[in-house]
């Protein structure tokens, strides 16, 4: 059976609301703009938490506008920056699925199409309002007899589609909650990566925070190999406002502590520690999930290194204790996470990564004795693997190798990457 994917557009696939941008674009010379954009906003909010039916909204927010086509140009422009991190980054999904991957939405073509077009979504799979406009180009409103103008509009739109298949709905307001709920679809995703409505995410089968997880949690090729926000990020200690912010913007499930509390240890995949906290060694040796350690000063007697290269562990502090270590140590953690940068590390070799595309990056950590990089790619090589690229760098008792490969790959393969001897810790990054 087929699949469908209904992908909302606005604070789904964008970052934003499309209308609310464009009535700063088209009022910003108006002296009464801030009292409009917060009606708009208003407006909006109402609607998408099901407060207020959708045909009302929209109606007020179009009258409120006095927008253009050449405002709709520049709002085009800036949503092609807006596009949501976890949507920009797997685009090639979109390349794969372009027959299956719809945009549904209470918004308009005038501006959607123009955006989603570079994902390889074709425009005759964006369903969506239009705008009518006078001689001059004036926006007069809207085609009311559109479904998708109407309260409950995306259930009347899908009962016209028949889509011959399994439906699968991703947005983050109640107009996308009410597929799940006509029994049209066969799970609604809560979309959460910009904005969390609780009156829908607490009725969705499941919240994501994500297009990576949504990707991950249906098994369908994905950017990176395991969504960020599965990553539990522990803060502990005296740690500035701004370390947890980067790593929250960067997608990781962020938790702040006084302590490194007992129920965190198994769990934890990160840990920030504020300048002062005592790492206890019976507590390292048990964080099987923790792949890198920030320290906010010098670590030394405090952060059993022993420990962390045993475990594979890699460790980020500034033992001069300069003020922007606040800023780069957590930069430090999230490189290493995201592209398997050593780069400054405390214990591993430093070891600075470039950028690929349309490649797998497999992180080898092991014990630096003779004949495991012979191990290593004689399993690429059983496995008609072609290496695009490889790194290795030791330092002391850790040898630390980095391998991109351009083709798919069997599981077994990374089964038996893990199996070869003096292995530390093995991680596919993506």
């Amino acid at each position: 059976m087929k699949n469908y994917y209904i992908i909302d557009f606005d604070s789904t696939f964008t970052q934003v609301e499309a209308l609310d941008e464009l009535a700063r674009i088209s009022l910003a010379d108006h002296p009464a703009k801030e009292l409009i954009y917060e009606e708009i906003s208003k407006l909006t909010d109402l609607s998408m938490n099901g407060e207020l039916s959708f045909r009302e909204s929209l109606s007020r927010r179009v009258r409120l506008l006095e927008a253009n086509r050449e405002h709709l140009k520049k709002l085009v422009s800036i949503l092609r920056r807006r596009v949501s991190t976890s949507f920009s980054r797997n685009r090639e999904f979109f390349k794969k699925h372009s027959d299956s991957a719809l945009i549904v939405s209470g918004g308009f073509k005038e501006f959607i199409v123009p955006v989603v077009s570079r994902y390889h979504i074709k425009p005759e799979n964006v369903y969506a309002n239009t705008f009518t406009f006078d001689e001059a180009g004036n926006i007069t409103g809207y085609d009311e007899g559109n479904p998708l103008s109407e309260e409950g509009g995306k259930v009347k739109l899908l009962r016209q589609l028949q889509l011959p298949g399994r439906i699968y709905g991703i947005g983050d307001g109640y107009s996308d909650f009410q597929l799940k709920e006509s029994g049209l679809i066969a799970r609604f995703f809560a979309f959460t990566e910009n904005i969390e409505r609780k009156s829908v995410s607490e009725k969705a089968d499941h919240v994501t925070p994500s297009f990576d997880e949504f990707l991950y949690v249906n098994d369908l090729p994905r950017a990176i190999s395991y969504p960020k926000n599965r990553i539990l990020c522990l803060i502990v200690g005296d740690v500035p406002e701004i370390a947890a912010h980067i790593l929250k913007r960067d997608g990781f499930s962020i938790r702040v502590k006084a302590t490194f509390e007992e129920k965190y240890v198994k769990d934890v995949g990160m840990l920030l520690l504020g300048k002062g906290e005592q790492l206890a060694d019976e507590q390292l040796a048990r964080a099987d999930k923790l792949k890198t350690i920030g320290y906010l000063g010098d670590s030394k007697h405090r952060v059993n290194r022993e420990i962390c290269n045993e475990k594979g562990i890699v460790l980020f502090d500034d033992k001069k204790e300069k003020k922007r270590n606040s800023e780069f140590i957590p930069r430090r953690m999230a490189d290493f996470i995201n592209k398997g940068d050593t780069y400054m590390s405390r214990n591993f070799p430093n070891l600075q990564l470039p950028k690929i595309e349309k490649a797998h990056r497999l992180l080898h950590i092991h014990r630096n004795v003779p004949g495991v990089m012979a191990q290593i790619n004689q399993v690429f090589a059983d496995n008609s693997i072609n290496i695009v690229a490889q790194f290795l760098m030791t330092k002391g008792n850790i040898g630390y190798a980095v391998t991109d490969v351009d083709t798919q790959y069997d599981k077994q393969l990374l089964k038996q990457l893990r199996q070869i001897d003096n292995t530390v810790k093995f991680r596919v990054l993506y």
